[in-house]
């Protein structure tokens, strides 16, 4: 149902449409969620929505990196910029 409730979001934003705010505040209330399905739908909506709008994802992930599992930050960053992957790393690895 969770991993669900995260992939519904995922055809309007990777459209570069869709809720942004609505599925951030579900997946930010799941980063630390231990299911596999879990992280990597975060990570794989993460993924799809920085190939229209990157900079929001970097916004939103920088500051929960280290929240995130490695599942689903090295989905997320998978279509970023080298300078962008370097910072959402280097935040995760910070705290």
């Amino acid at each position: 149902m969770r991993r669900a409730a995260l992939l519904a979001h995922l055809p309007a934003l990777r459209r570069g449409e869709g809720s942004w705010d609505w599925f951030a505040e579900l997946a930010d209330g799941m980063l630390e969620e231990r299911e596999f399905v879990v992280r990597k739908a975060i990570g794989w909506v993460l993924r799809e929505t920085a190939k229209r709008r990157p900079q929001l994802v970097v916004d939103w992930l920088e500051p929960r990196a280290h929240r995130a599992a490695g599942l689903t930050v090295r989905e997320a960053i998978k279509p970023l910029p080298e300078h962008d992957r370097d910072r959402v790393l280097a935040a995760r690895a910070a705290r």
